[in-house]
């Protein structure tokens, strides 16, 4: 007996997590990946910190009491959480769950020690590292951005060899020496994680059991 039943790619998305030095440019990647794939969310924070003018509950991120956020770090609720001046900032499991269930891919933009906090709990995510032309060009965009002390920009620079060590624990690196080819390349690593022998196993599976029927 034959079956309509074919194969796509994996139904359930996957979260990929983009982490690199500051001034390396994540921010300005994440948001023209965001606007050119339209399957791509980007994940929500959860914070104590009060909302500021203009920002939305679950848009900006998912505010929070102090207590409510420590219920969920208590409940495993958090993919991975840091407190930084006086307030609480995390990733809420949830929505990155719910998220992919959808079938959309959620990028998560986040520091190193944060990354490899999710990978404990999220071994199955799709970690990139962003990287500059060179540690030279990236101290000059450092210094473009005209807001940092000199002794601020060594520090920068000294923690980003520092991340750029941590490098060895991610899937892919990507140059980030074009905005639109950057981009281009992640799109190209999402295509080719999606159709992963591992993404596909349920899929066949069903497939093939139809066609046993």
């Amino acid at each position: 007996m034959t079956s309509n039943v074919g194969y796509t790619p994996a139904d359930k998305g996957i979260l990929i997590v983009l982490s690199g030095p500051s001034g390396v440019g994540k921010g300005t990647v994440c948001k023209a990946l965001r606007s050119c794939t339209s399957d791509i969310v980007y994940s929500v924070s959860a914070t104590t910190r009060a909302p500021r003018q203009g920002e939305t509950d679950g848009v900006n991120y998912f505010f929070k009491t102090r207590e409510q956020f420590r219920q969920m770090i208590e409940q495993d609720q958090m993919l991975e959480w840091a407190e930084y001046v006086g307030n609480y900032y995390g990733t809420p499991r949830k929505f990155v769950e719910d998220t992919l269930n959808t079938g959309k891919d959620i990028i998560l933009e986040i520091e190193v020690q944060g990354a490899l906090k999710v990978k404990q709990k999220f071994p199955e995510g799709v970690f990139i590292f962003l990287l500059p032309p060179s540690l030279p060009e990236l101290e000059s965009r450092i210094v473009g951005r005209g807001t940092e002390s000199e002794e601020t920009i060594r520090n920068r620079m000294s923690v980003a060899v520092d991340e750029i060590a941590m490098m060895e624990h991610y899937d892919y690196a990507i140059v980030n020496d074009q905005v639109d080819l950057a981009c281009s390349r992640i799109r190209s690593i999402l295509t080719a994680e999606h159709y992963r022998k591992d993404r596909m196993v349920s899929k066949i599976q069903h497939w093939m059991a139809e066609v046993k029927k």
